[in-house]
């Protein structure tokens, strides 16, 4: 039996955080474990601490704003997750934008809203929602110098015909907590 060290990075609710301990924390696959070794978060009001002590977890908090640019604060975000020995950070919900200090040395894969390459970076579940597409859905990713470039992992897809902005964020969120357990998985067991 092998065992796989994740990282979560997290911001805000902690809805993804959630949703990827209860379906990969402690739990084997194809003989190997994985484990939750870190949760992290950069805003110490982030709900997602709550969340993720429920599971026993305590996070640590390492709050951007302490520091004087992106590059400090990803150089000790980066520092804390090799301490870790950690085969994947998984980002859910972090928001920040990070600088090649942390994605030329962390293994990372994130979520997005969006089928990419389509509606890259902010605002991507308002413009996917506002688009003449019929279809709509998530992309998880390998984590690149460039934002929401990396390889795409898997992609999941639903029609958004006759859905107002509420069940639409709602679909993407459902969508969401099921789609990035099973891409960690791939990435992680593959």
């Amino acid at each position: 039996m092998s065992l796989k060290k994740i990282a979560i990075l997290f911001s805000g609710e902690g809805g993804n955080l959630e949703a990827l301990i209860r379906a990969l924390h402690k739990k084997s696959f194809d003989g190997t474990t994985i484990e939750v070794a870190l949760t992290l978060t950069n805003n110490p009001l982030a709900n997602g601490i709550k969340r993720a002590r429920k599971f026993g977890l305590e996070p640590i908090v390492i709050d951007h704003t302490l520091f004087p640019d992106r590059e400090t604060f990803d150089t000790v975000v980066t520092e804390s997750i090799r301490a870790h020995e950690i085969d994947l950070t998984v980002l859910a919900g972090f928001m920040r934008i990070l600088t090649p200090i942390f994605t030329e040395q962390i293994r990372a894969i994130n979520i997005h809203p969006s089928l990419l390459p389509l509606f890259k970076g902010a605002r991507a579940l308002e413009r996917s929602f506002e688009s003449d597409m019929k279809v709509a859905g998530v992309t998880t990713h390998m984590v690149t110098t460039e934002l929401d470039s990396g390889e795409i992992v898997d992609q999941a897809c639903f029609s958004k015909e006759g859905l107002d902005f509420e069940a639409f964020k709602a679909k993407i969120t459902q969508t969401e907590h099921t789609l990035y357990p099973e891409s960690v998985k791939k990435v992680l067991l593959t």
